[in-house]
């Protein structure tokens, strides 16, 4: 299905798909995303036996055990009318490749497909899907720039909509990253399985990062957000990543 052919999200309650690194990491992101998803009147659902969607599996090429975790997550979300992600990532397993891994299963092919046609990124949610950009929320001044993440930016299109949002947040900046759309080295197994040339890559991400001009770096992605922090850390860098909803929901916590 096409993206100018997917259902309208508007005045549906939204299913929370909180991704595992946010869920055992990051929790306070997820409560950023519910923050604002209520903020704006919507009605949010989280199904509790939600787990992994499977991405780790399928980029090994363990498609089996790929399989048998998006089923789990297909379950999950049976009765979801909308689902909304704060990862392009996942978002993007679920949208681009669910399909794609059930092609030969009709059964689970059809869930599949019905699944991608209503799962959102988050900042595209509110942008593409309620048109919604100035959220009225206040920071103080605050110079920010954007690390585009992967998946979401190569695969769903993402990068104008958080920036959008972004704007709208009085007190803010938005300044450039020198090549923000430049993978920052995770790229989930790939930083297992080929630490060195990850390493290379975060070092120039870093090198990046502490030459804008910026406060703070942004993104949609947490595991990115993992990477880039850890070396920005271990270079004794002031600077730091944060998740585009925790910056939104901090603008509306200080906007009170």
């Amino acid at each position: 299905m096409t993206d100018d052919l997917r259902p309208s999200p508007m005045y549906k309650p939204v299913s929370l798909f909180v991704t595992c690194i946010i869920d055992m990491v990051y929790p306070q992101t997820g409560v950023s995303v519910v923050e604002i998803l209520d903020h704006l009147g919507v009605e949010v659902r989280f199904p509790a036996n939600q787990t992994c969607c499977g991405q780790p599996a399928f980029n090994a090429g363990f498609r089996a055990d790929a399989a048998g975790v998006a089923k789990q997550f297909l379950t999950a979300f049976a009765d979801a009318e909308v689902i909304v992600c704060p990862s392009g990532s996942c978002a993007s397993m679920v949208r681009h490749y669910y399909p794609e891994l059930f092609k030969d299963d009709p059964a689970w092919r059809d869930r599949a497909e019905w699944a991608a046609s209503i799962t959102w990124e988050f900042t595209e949610y509110l942008v593409d899907g309620l048109g919604i950009t100035d959220l009225g929320a206040k920071l103080p001044p605050t110079k920010i720039a954007f690390h585009d993440a992967c998946h979401g930016y190569r695969l769903m299109g993402l990068g104008d909509q958080a920036r959008a949002l972004a704007q709208q947040v009085e007190g803010v900046t938005v300044t450039n990253l020198t090549r923000a759309d430049q993978c920052c080295g995770f790229g989930g197994l790939f930083a297992v399985k080929m630490p060195e040339i990850s390493g290379a890559m975060l070092e120039d991400k870093v090198k990046h990062i502490n030459a804008a001009d910026a406060d703070m770096i942004v993104t949609g992605d947490a595991s990115c957000m993992t990477q880039m922090n850890g070396g920005l850390s271990r270079s004794n860098s002031a600077k730091r990543v944060m998740h585009i909803a925790d910056l939104l929901a901090q603008g509306l916590t200080h906007k009170e």
